[in-house]
């Protein structure tokens, strides 16, 4: 792999790394499917599927349906030759131990997917009380299996801007102790509380981060007028918190990886009186990290939180095939076909400074 170290690196500078795993995609379901896949596999050799889907993906009947789905709507020429939909279960109040085996024995099912009830998009179904999910999670501790966390409080009185911190206090702290060996990802962690705890965390507790938190704090949503496509959950924090986030994706640990949280919408769904939450980075998810890595002359850390440090804490061989990126930049188009619809994507008519070459 080039080591590039210095900022800004010249333009036409190339950059090869190992091809990199998606641990946080969301696919949704029906004909859309194919217009995410068709972006999703131009940089990925694997992406963990998000199962919050109408209804959500409960069982391992519903999961086998789903990643059916996946595979049916892949492009008839993949880019790097091959990609593999990662399969999840959506957690809820009466899962139970045997549902757990049955997924684990299937191979494909590699997670289940912890949403506070009412915390983000489709959660409706979401855990209610931990403590309610306790025999399914000492089945995953026993098995290895891993649990995907959206850790956020979804309680109405607790202020947005706060609802991970206190997450972390009233559930993840807890959770861990009554069970040091389940192996934990807090998926798209947005705030300095989050980097620290994770950082002091045991080993089996790891973190995700977002391109998108990694290049802008609320500013980019709010100011100069609310800007619908910005509006993410977790939401978008302080200065502080971002620069605690790409402190810690770049800074080589193993704690820390690739999960991008794409989440399209239509564009109705978003530009209206009650916008959905999601960015849609699909489409360039690779060169916005690269982008966000340049901006701290950290080009030489990409490699290991985009390729390895997930692929390893799942426990999955790490991919053979490389991909390369320029910095060369190119103009995001201002839609994209989204089944019947369209959908704006994150910097749609700006331009991004690197492009996938090979």
């Amino acid at each position: 792999m080039t080591s590039i170290s210095s900022y800004p690196v010249p333009e036409g500078t190339k950059l090869t790394i190992t091809l990199p795993d998606d641990f946080h995609h969301h696919f949704r379901d029906g004909p859309a499917t194919a217009n995410v896949l068709e972006h999703a596999t131009q940089q990925f050799g694997r992406a963990i599927a998000m199962p919050n889907l109408k209804p959500p993906v409960t069982t391992t009947e519903l999961a086998t349906k789903y990643r059916n789905h996946l595979l049916s709507n892949l492009p008839k020429e993949l880019p790097h030759g091959t990609f593999e939909p990662l399969m999840t279960l959506y957690l809820t109040d009466n899962t139970t131990p045997e549902e757990i085996q049955m997924a684990h024995a299937t191979g494909f099912i590699k997670a289940c997917k912890y949403y506070p009830a009412g915390a983000t998009t489709n959660s409706d179904a979401g855990v209610t009380d931990v403590h309610k999910t306790y025999p399914a999670l000492r089945a995953m501790e026993k098995l290895g299996m891993i649990l995907c966390i959206h850790s956020e409080v979804s309680t109405p009185t607790i202020d947005i801007f706060d609802r991970e911190p206190v997450f972390i206090e009233e559930i993840i702290k807890p959770l861990v102790q009554d069970m040091p060996t389940l192996k934990i990802v807090m998926e798209h962690i947005s705030t300095k509380e989050a980097v620290e705890y994770v950082k002091s965390a045991p080993h089996n507790v790891k973190a995700s981060i977002t391109c998108h938190h990694l290049l802008y704090n609320r500013n980019a949503l709010l100011v100069g007028g609310i800007k619908p496509h910005f509006y993410c959950l977790p939401i978008l924090k302080r200065e502080t918190h971002r620069e605690a986030l790409l402190s810690a994706a770049t800074s080589g640990t193993d704690k820390f990886f690739l999960g991008t949280d794409s989440a399209p919408h239509t564009i109705e769904a978003k530009e209206s009186a009650c916008g959905c939450a999601g960015a849609y980075t699909a489409h360039a998810a690779l060169q916005l990290y690269a982008e966000a890595f340049e901006s701290v002359g950290a080009l030489d850390k990409l490699e290991g939180f985009a390729s390895f440090h997930g692929a390893d804490h799942y426990g999955l061989p790490r991919n053979a095939t490389t991909i390369t990126l320029e910095k060369r930049g190119w103009v995001v188009p201002e839609r994209y076909q989204f089944g019947a619809s369209v959908l704006r994507p994150l910097r749609a008519g700006e331009t991004i400074e690197w492009s996938i070459v090979s």
